[in-house]
């Protein structure tokens, strides 16, 4: 918006400003948490049906949570809400990253598959196909290290210290997503295959590969994950995905469907009993935020 008060060179010298002293709480990938009807109220304050409803929605989930924090709205924001979540509760590694060949999966797959050479990492296009596996093999194995490193803190408070830390590392923190996506498509790959072998896959597998931009792995790659992060966000059925590549159910409040059947909706659907789950909130399935602190009588 044009400012009548101030020229185009004072705002820019502002903006640079704001930039190199910025306080922490501009970095923040995950906000410190406030009260959750207090945050509705501030957000919500119309009469319009989508006001009501999304207070309704606030209000039912406030009977579960006391407290929400708001997650960084760019096109890495479920991968981020689900990994905090996920990492914030973590009490042991899960046994998909203690496997012995978890970090030569980058190399086992461009082995096997020349189209992976295109995965697109971090906005940069063009690198050869070593480099691509060496990189993934990095963030591959931070992955594993700040796992394990979280699921040894065993006071909550210091975990959610070490949680909080590494969500204000911009370089690790989106080195993680890469991973995340990687080992997405790893999952995609292995459902396709066991399908076409005739073994029995998720339904949601079949709705992932029915699309007519994602009708194979290779197509997948290209139109859906090079893109997260990027220039996308991550659609429902790739939400399943990522519930199923990281054996969490994730739970998630629909706000804007709150009286539906689907307020409440579980990815995968029928989850494993062993999974553990973490609980998300969106308004509008493009932005996710999180609730925390679970009131007193629920954890009765």
């Amino acid at each position: 918006e044009e400012d009548m008060y101030r020229d185009a060179e004072e705002i820019e010298r502002e903006k640079i400003l704001l930039c190199e002293t910025s306080s922490s709480e501009y970095k923040l990938s995950v906000a410190p948490e406030m009260d959750i009807m207090e945050y509705c109220r501030k957000e919500w304050r119309g009469n319009t049906p989508v006001a009501k409803r999304m207070r309704k929605g606030y209000e039912a989930v406030a009977q579960k949570f006391a407290s929400i924090r708001r997650v960084r709205g760019d096109n890495y924001c479920a991968l981020r809400a689900t990994l905090f979540q996920a990492l914030s509760q973590a009490t042991q590694l899960p046994s998909w990253l203690q496997s012995e060949d978890f970090t030569m999966l980058p190399e086992n797959l461009l082995s096997k598959y020349d189209w992976i050479k295109q995965w697109q990492l971090k906005q940069k296009l063009g690198r050869k196909m070593g480099e691509i596996s060496d990189e993934i093999k990095e963030y591959l194995m931070l992955l594993r290290k700040k796992w394990k490193d979280i699921s040894d803190i065993k006071r909550s408070i210091e975990k959610q210290e070490a949680c909080d830390k590494l969500f204000k590392n911009e370089e690790e923190e989106y080195s993680l997503y890469e991973a995340l996506k990687f080992l997405m498509l790893n999952t995609a790959i292995k459902l396709y295959n066991d399908d076409k072998n005739g073994r029995r896959v998720p339904v949601f597998s079949w709705l992932l590969f029915a699309r007519d931009t994602s009708s194979n792995p290779c197509q997948l790659m290209h139109n859906h994950l090079n893109h997260i992060g990027h220039s996308g966000g991550l659609e429902q059925v790739e939400m399943f995905l990522l519930a199923y590549t990281l054996q969490y159910t994730i739970q998630v409040y629909r706000l804007y469907k709150y009286s539906t059947d689907e307020f409440v909706t579980l990815y995968p659907n029928d989850p494993e009993e062993d999974w553990p789950v973490v609980t998300l909130i969106t308004e509008d399935d493009r932005h996710y935020n999180i609730p925390v602190r679970m009131c007193q009588e629920t954890m009765l």
